[in-house]
């Protein structure tokens, strides 16, 4: 169908172009060169082309600029789940994507090394309370005169040192991670549990688990990852030539593909002070509300930026919009059969549109169906854009 409105409009043309009078004429065509503005239609070959024609329009259009970015956990709402002991995995009680409270209890570990280091702290209260026992008497019959001073200065410094070895046993406990009212109640039943549970630090969701029940877990091993995505960070790289238009607190809109007719809004909570040497691009977070949970880290996303207030400019749709070797150009529409080729310098693009820095006249009629077609047609017949 495009092929015969094609050869529609080659023999629709008219005369192709309107001539210089010496080529109308017959004169030799070195003298004078064609200077050629417009192109006639017949009515069929405008119909066949099918032409669509608005108006040039001003209003306001504000200038915006988008980054590239991805979706990431807010780190200062991110923890990952650790143990300080050595253990074997007794019972694992979530997985991934369940969502805890502060204080849930997500895995439970058996460790020998705590039992042992339990089982030095009671040894050591109990030798801090002999030496105690041993202190009291010797004071007593030293006032009586029953023992000698080096006797009680003897006792004195075996109380001295049994605290501070119930201290250091103490303080290898709370080292290992063993909460205080477990200590409590230590000396309270003097009863050893090697059991060391894992804990939630605060409410979210598990993003990452990487324990599983009966294997050996080491201090260096990352075993939960606890996030709470109540809000995230979207993070983006800025061109060096646009690092002057970010700045703290400023509002950005985030596009996702997941969700292509949605917008979601945030602010500018860091800019980088670096540039990246590679890329020559600079970091810039972005953290958004997300409320729903939608937003999924590692989701790729655009960080777009608008200028701080619109401004009143001339406006076409892009689809009108020509381009060839000597540059940009659209065509007007002068009468129903005449379309004229002008150049055009054209500013930003918004969209589906694109700002006219020169070149046009509110109100004028622009192609923005069959554009192409008149292109094509003027360049077979050596149409120059009009000057």
């Amino acid at each position: 169908m495009l092929g015969l409105a094609l050869i529609g409009v080659a023999i629709g043309l008219m005369t192709a172009c309107q001539k210089a009078p010496e080529e109308a004429t017959g004169a030799n065509r070195s003298t004078s060169p064609p200077q050629t503005t417009v192109l006639r239609l017949k009515p069929e070959a405008v119909a066949a082309v099918g032409i669509e024609v608005r108006p040039v329009v001003r209003g306001k259009f504000q200038l915006h600029r988008e980054f590239p970015a991805t979706v990431q956990p807010n780190e200062n709402e991110l923890a990952e789940v650790t143990t300080l002991i050595r253990g074997r995995v007794v019972e694992v009680y979530v997985d991934f994507g369940a969502d805890v409270k502060k204080g849930t209890l997500l895995a439970l570990l058996h460790s020998t090394e705590l039992g042992l280091a339990e089982a030095s702290y009671l040894k050591a209260d109990a030798r801090l309370h002999e030496a105690e026992l041993a202190f009291e008497r010797a004071r007593d019959l030293l006032q009586y005169k029953a023992i000698s001073l080096a006797e009680f200065q003897k006792r004195d410094a075996e109380v001295k040192t049994a605290r501070a070895e119930a201290r250091e046993a103490r303080n290898r406990l709370e080292l290992l991670g063993v909460p205080a009212q477990e200590i409590q109640r230590l000396e309270r039943e003097h009863t050893i549990r090697p059991d060391v549970p894992m804990r939630s630090p605060f409410s979210g969701r598990v993003i990452m688990r990487n324990i599983t029940r009966g294997e050996v877990v080491e201090t260096t091993q990352k075993l939960f990852t606890v996030a709470d995505l109540s809000d995230v960070w979207v993070v983006g790289n800025v061109p060096e030539k646009d690092v002057r238009f970010v700045h703290r607190d400023q509002p950005m809109e985030v596009l996702v593909s997941a969700y292509p007719e949605e917008v979601f809004q945030g602010k500018v909570t860091y800019v980088g002070d670096v540039l990246d040497p590679a890329t020559r691009t600079m970091r810039v977070r972005v953290t958004v509300a997300n409320p729903d949970r939608r937003l999924k880290p590692e989701m790729f996303a655009t960080v777009r930026m608008y200028s701080s207030s619109p401004s009143e400019v001339l406006t076409i749709p892009l689809a009108a919009v020509q381009r060839d070797g000597r540059g940009t150009m659209v065509f007007i529409q002068l009468d129903p059969q005449q379309f004229e080729a002008r150049p055009v310098k054209l500013g930003e693009e918004r969209g589906d549109v694109v700002a006219v820095l020169d070149g046009l006249r509110e109100g004028e009629q622009i192609v923005t169906k069959g554009a192409f077609v008149l292109k094509s047609e003027a360049e077979k017949h050596k149409v120059e854009p009009a000057r």
